[in-house]
């Protein structure tokens, strides 16, 4: 028998598909579980959060903190969305006050294989980005608010992730410290 070219498999789609899948996979079991679109997004949102910067750091040691907002969100789109999605999204439409910027996305890899069914108009399939987000920034104490303003995965022309700095946390040190 004649061996597979495994020169010719590109692990890195593969990966990607795979996690496609398996993410649509759990909001499927995500949709028998709870009853209502808002429980859904609520989960969705808080699945990866804050233990994604840790693996991002890993995979990226020669980042370090980032001087302002507009620094923050090149990091995001160049760095964090090209290593978990294999995209880049262009970054655009930033606030007068250079608080708040919007991400377009052309394509999105998690939706890839997804049709939305009528009933789940209100599901927020994407929200596990907006939750990722978050929770990172909020490890490198960063409070922002992402929300999703666009999906074309609800028939829009593009996907539009809109983040929107609140404020800086302070560190805070264990109980007992000093």
């Amino acid at each position: 028998m004649n061996r597979p070219n495994v020169k010719n498999i590109d692990t890195r789609r593969v990966a990607q598909e795979l996690f496609t899948l398996t993410y649509g996979a759990f909001v499927a079991q995500l949709l028998n579980d709870y009853e209502n679109a808002d429980d859904i997004n609520k989960q969705l949102d808080k699945i990866i959060g804050v233990r994604i910067i840790d693996d991002f750091l890993a995979r990226n040691p020669n980042i370090g903190r980032c001087n302002d907002f507009r620094e923050t969100a090149d990091v995001i789109a160049k760095q964090g969305f090209k290593t978990y999605l294999g995209i880049v999204p262009t970054i655009s439409n930033w606030s007068i006050a250079g608080d708040e910027f919007s991400l377009l996305l052309d394509g999105n890899p998690l939706t890839e294989f997804v049709e939305l069914p009528e009933q789940c108009s209100k599901l927020n399939y994407n929200q596990m980005i907006c939750g990722a987000i978050r929770g990172a920034l909020e490890m490198v104490q960063q409070e922002v608010e992402c929300r999703f303003v666009q999906d074309q995965l609800k028939g829009d022309s593009i996907t539009e992730l809109r983040i929107k700095f609140v404020k800086l946390l302070e560190d805070a040190l264990p109980v007992g410290e000093d």
